[in-house]
């Protein structure tokens, strides 16, 4: 059995320790009051048999709860007391330096909670560290004098999640769609060097990169780029070849017709196209950004951004190696070809992909052939988006967070170039048990919620306020999100719907489930569940009206957050089964994982909720290994394309670099009750040696999960 010390680091339970507290304490006490050796060494065995039946490994200061409580039961209320009070001065010791032992417990790479904290980020390398060490410091910061007291306090006890506190001492916002045709058109400056346009598509590509690595460094979320911001510039490729094949010709003394030029110089362009979508891959999944990882890139991939004609055909080209080459994957260092995490790609469905007897069908078989292997592309509905955002089509910032519809002041539609400033999220399942079931007490205190929420997120947008575009060249002066002037403020950004502020929320799933004993996708369920959707949105309306602040509802990815969620549901309540009797609570909407449904159904049921979710949701499939069956790929596809703005399939893609398996690593439970990876060929349970990719929340992960996350993934049902 496993505990959690302050430091994060995680130990064996030490029982002695527990005797030695309590007896120290028995000690200061009159003799009379005193507990003989076997009923103290009785009650640390009462707090051991509390921690085994627990679902999780409790930290040090929920065992010192343990203890208060046990001793209460006793009657040993004077030691209580002593208990009590040597725990208040050692944390006021504590106090004074809160951050100490958590960056001493990074550096010597035993902070258990930060291992898993984030599943694309390596724990035990230096730049990482340095990020984490960095956000610790944010952390105490943002608790002691950022936020008010209550705001903190709703935080940690899990009612509601402040996201990013690790970032929010600096004025940094979430994530964005980069605007990387007004960079690539109209030049940029990086490292105070000035970038002019690209005199080719490969450089085009190698530019872009370069974009994307400054703009991962300058904020702490998701970037979106879109292929047909590059498209243009195949053709600048082309032109320059056909000039070089006519030269080499005349050089020769070879005459050549203009057909036979434009063929040779076309197959160079492919394989232009083909190295420059090789740069992004590799560039993307080698980069290394401040924080320590691979940028968190979207690439999107819609034809009719395009107009019809040669720049659209020359945009299929490029989606068409964008694919193949992710089919391939990357090399690990064992020189076997796996799935990276980054970039991800989304892919549009459209009326001219979608049908067999559709032009660029042979992409969505591509396309196809790719999710079932590598997991991405994900699938965003032209159809079912432009009806939900105003007749428009365009990506999501990083996994799935949504701009809503924005005009500029010549009153056409902009996305690109814009943002989202930060995210709380709201525990719904919280607010059901906090109701006791009382329906009239849960819409008090959701709305007793929404206002908490309403203050965190002001707390974020007056962070903003007043920040410098000096702070971030790349994005406010460079093009990225704007071309301020130099000590121009970006507050003209903040407000009339430019960028978004995001209301997230969790556990939809078990908040109806505790409310009537039934989940959310029976009717009765399903009703209720859209209308506490509907609040939601009908909150943000207001706070949008009052402030002029693009409030959304978001349904939030969480990630180690369930598993912080999870715990203090417990704490708060105790175990309540199919409620609270799990390490993780259910993403935003999303039917539970556990919960048998098809997989056409499934994505039926949670359009509706998708729906009530502008600020951004994705929804998912669960799928066996369907590399042989494309037809049923492109079937799930098709019912996207009718049925759900964004959606993903999820499979599996593995690799034991011990014995060379390339099917599912399984998750298993060791001795100590956790729960750990292994390769079912050999028994490989090293994760240096394991190669897993699994989505994680939107995106893919490759760097596992803590354990809440791990139960969940574990706990999936197939869907097809």
């Amino acid at each position: 059995m496993k505990i959690i010390k302050r430091s994060g680091s995680e130990v064996k339970f030490d029982i002695s320790k527990i005797i030695s507290a309590i007896s120290k304490a028995n000690d200061e006490v009159l003799l009379k009051d005193q507990l003989s050796n076997d009923e103290i060494r009785q009650i640390a065995e009462n707090v051991q048999k509390i921690c085994k039946k627990s679902k999780y490994s409790l930290n040090v200061e929920e065992i010192q709860n343990l203890v208060e409580d046990e001793l209460m039961k006793a009657g040993s209320f004077n030691i209580a007391r002593k208990y009590i009070t040597y725990r208040y001065n050692r944390a006021l010791v504590r106090k004074s330096n809160s951050t100490d032992e958590q960056i001493l417990s990074l550096i010597e790479c035993n902070n258990e909670e930060v291992k898993q904290e984030n599943s694309n980020k390596n724990p035990t390398v230096n730049s990482v560290q340095r990020d984490y060490m960095a956000g610790e410091v944010s952390k105490d910061i943002t608790k002691r004098f950022l936020l008010p007291a209550d705001i903190v306090k709703a935080h940690e006890e899990g009612i509601i999640h402040f996201h990013d506190a690790d970032y929010f001492a600096q004025h940094m916002h979430n994530c964005c769609l980069v605007n990387l045709e007004d960079m690539l058109q109209n030049g940029t400056v990086i490292s105070q060097t000035m970038i002019e346009k690209p005199k080719s598509f490969s450089t085009a590509c190698n530019v872009a990169t370069q974009i994307i690595a400054q703009v991962a460094s300058s904020q702490y979320g998701g970037q979106s780029i879109t292929l047909s911001h590059l498209a243009p510039f195949v053709d600048i490729s082309r032109k320059k070849l056909i000039k070089e094949v006519t030269e080499e010709f005349k050089q020769e003394g070879i005459e050549a017709s203009s057909e036979k030029i434009a063929e040779i110089a076309e197959m160079r362009v492919k394989k232009e196209i083909e190295r420059g979508c090789q740069m992004i891959q590799y560039q993307v999944v080698t980069l290394m950004t401040t924080n320590g990882q691979a940028p968190f890139v979207t690439v999107f991939m819609y034809l009719n951004e395009v107009p019809e004609g040669r720049l659209r055909d020359d945009l299929a080209m490029i989606i068409e190696e964008m694919l193949r080459q992710r089919i391939l994957g990357v090399k690990n260092e064992k020189g076997v070809y796996i799935t990276p995490a980054f970039p991800k790609l989304i892919y549009v469905l459209e009326e001219n992909n979608i049908h067999d007897d559709s032009k660029y069908f042979y992409l969505s078989e591509l396309a196809a052939k790719c999710t079932a292997k590598r997991l991405v592309p994900d699938y965003i509905s032209e159809k079912v988006m432009m009806q939900m955002k105003e007749g428009n089509c365009y990506p999501c910032m990083g996994c799935r967070s949504f701009l809503s519809p924005y005009k500029d002041e010549t009153g056409e539609y902009k996305f690109y170039g814009r943002f989202n400033q930060g995210v709380v999220t709201l525990n719904l399942v919280d607010v059901a048990c906090s109701s006791e079931k009382n329906m009239d007490r849960f819409w008090e205190i959701l709305n007793e919620r929404l206002e908490l929420c309403y203050r965190a997120l002001m707390c974020r947008h007056k962070r903003l306020l007043g920040t410098p575009s000096d702070v971030a060249p790349i994005l406010w002066q460079y093009g990225g999100l704007a071309r301020l002037k130099k000590g121009e403020v970006i507050d003209k950004l903040l407000f009339n719907g430019y960028s978004t502020i995001s209301l997230g929320y969790a556990g939809l799933s078990e908040c109806v489930r505790y409310m009537l004993d039934e989940p959310h996708t029976t009717p009765r369920g399903t009703e209720f569940g859209l209308a506490i959707m509907q609040r939601l949105n009908d909150a943000c309306n207001e706070w949008k009206k009052e402030t002029s602040i693009g409030f959304s509802v978001y349904g939030t990815p969480l990630e180690s957050t369930t598993y912080k969620f999870a715990k203090c549901l417990q704490k708060r309540f105790g175990i309540i089964p199919n409620v609270t009797d799990k390490n993780y609570i259910t993403n935003s909407y999303h039917v539970n994982v556990r919960e048998q449904i098809d997989a056409f159904k499934k994505l039926t049921l949670e359009s509706r909720f998708q729906a009530l979710s502008p600020g951004g949701a994705i929804s998912y499939v669960e799928v066996p290994n369907l590399q042989n069956n494309i037809p049923a790929v492109l079937a799930l596809m098709r019912h996207i394309y009718d049925t759900i703005m964004y959606a993903e399939l999820n499979t599996k893609s593995d690799y034991c670099q011990c014995c060379g398996y390339d099917g599912e690593i399984k998750i298993v439970t060791d001795a100590d009750d956790k729960l750990v990876w292994e390769c079912p060929n050999c028994g490989n349970r090293d994760q240096s040696k394991l190669n897993v990719a699994r989505r994680t929340c939107g995106y893919i992960g490759t760097q596992f999960w803590n354990q809440g996350r791990t139960q969940e993934i574990k706990e999936r049902v197939l869907h097809l």
